[in-house]
């Protein structure tokens, strides 16, 4: 449910919130409704995102914590720890004091703490990480720095990351 109206939309009887009647909103109802339903959620300009990104703005600095479902974005300053089971990135300009727990991780900011993902971290040539990283696999762009231990390889047969042998520096 919306905490805002989109303009020219009005509920459904339906209660798909859909503007057009019968009209797909999320990409997996467009998938199952076919071209037809694509074609008329496209003209009523419905379409929504399968996934919801929270993001911290530019401008905000947050302390707490963050855990929950989704994806997370952070492009300000925040302070604590974040457990998602989603997707999380820090932008460029951004600052991430604490630890962090997701599913696939984007450094393209600075983060002063530890990683532990369970598919993937992605350090762009932005990037600065101080701290350790767990992770299934690792991709390091050139230009990035860091300060810490990386282990990533020692994955289980349930896909989460199992930590073995001796942590290497960077």
């Amino acid at each position: 449910m919306a905490l805002w109206k989109e303009p020219g939309s009005t509920p459904s009887p339906t209660g798909s919130g859909s503007p057009v009647s019968g009209a797909p909103t999320t990409v997996t109802e467009l998938h199952k409704a076919g071209d037809h339903g694509a074609d008329a959620a496209r003209r009523s300009g419905s379409v929504r995102a399968a996934s919801v990104e929270s993001v911290i703005a530019a401008e905000l600095v947050i302390e707490g914590k963050i855990s929950g479902s989704g994806d997370v974005r952070i492009a300000g300053r925040f302070k604590g720890d974040v457990q998602v089971d989603g997707n999380f990135r820090i932008d460029a300009g951004a600052r991430l004091e604490g630890q962090v727990r997701a599913g696939v991780v984007v450094v393209g900011g600075e983060l002063q703490g530890n990683i532990e993902a369970a598919k993937q971290v992605d350090v762009l040539s932005t990037g600065i990480i101080v701290g350790d990283v767990k992770a299934a696999s690792i991709t390091v762009a050139a230009g990035s720095r860091m300060r810490g231990h990386v282990e990533f390889g020692w994955e289980d047969k349930l896909g989460a990351v199992e930590f073995k042998g001796t942590p290497r520096s960077v």
